[in-house]
């Protein structure tokens, strides 16, 4: 085989890499998804994660009772840094219906201040494959490729009661924290294979690959 010959090759193999190569990436951008995470200030995951964590916190403790005669009327003041310490007042006043005491600010006997110490999600994510990448040559952008990923996803509550009489403001006293926590894991294996593993009772579902796991 002459030089000529060689080169010519040479050039028809690398014609051909740059050809397969074209074709995969356009193959890859277009099996490529784009989801808007959400449209409200939490998504509908998250905000389970928050008061499954609230509701478990209290189921924990079915038979506690507070040092207060039981049928006492008392009065619900929530202090906290969290925006979400309504939620953790509703939660509590039915818990203390439950157990015998009548949550109302008329005619009450005693002031509990509800102090929500940490109320919220942590979110972590673990990836092993390729970032995506921007071509500044050639207009072709790869999407990332996830040989495998996991986004974790964790509701934690902890909060206490602190006791007073009334009118004198009297403390009576202090209850034990109260503590839950929930997840929701997603794992993606090999670009396309979706499934998550949750803690949540009925947790949303979005992609046909979407398989529940608990």
């Amino acid at each position: 085989m002459d030089k000529y010959k060689r080169k010519q090759l040479m050039r028809t193999k690398i014609i051909n890499t740059l050809c397969l190569g074209l074709v995969l990436a356009g193959f890859l951008t277009g099996c490529s998804t784009t989801q808007k995470v959400t449209s409200s200030a939490r998504t509908a995951t998250e905000q389970l994660l928050i008061s499954e964590a609230v509701m478990r916190s209290v189921a924990k403790s079915p038979d506690f009772s507070l040092p207060i005669p039981q049928g006492s009327v008392v009065k619900l003041d929530m202090f906290g840094i969290s925006g979400d310490k309504d939620l953790v007042k509703g939660v509590v006043a039915g818990w203390l219906g439950q157990q015998g005491y009548i949550a109302q600010d008329e005619s009450a006997t005693y002031r509990i201040n509800v102090i929500v110490d940490s109320l919220g999600t942590e979110y972590s994510n673990t990836f092993f494959g390729i970032p995506p990448i921007a071509a500044t040559l050639i207009p072709i952008a790869l999407p990332k490729l996830s040989f495998y990923e996991a986004d974790s996803q964790t509701g934690y509550a902890r909060f206490h009661l602190d006791i007073f009489e009334m009118p004198s403001g009297r403390f009576v006293g202090t209850t034990p924290p109260f503590i839950a926590d929930t997840h929701f894991n997603m794992h993606t294996v090999l670009f396309l294979f979706k499934f998550k593993r949750t803690d949540l009772a009925s947790p949303p579902s979005a992609g046909s690959f979407t398989n529940l796991v608990r």
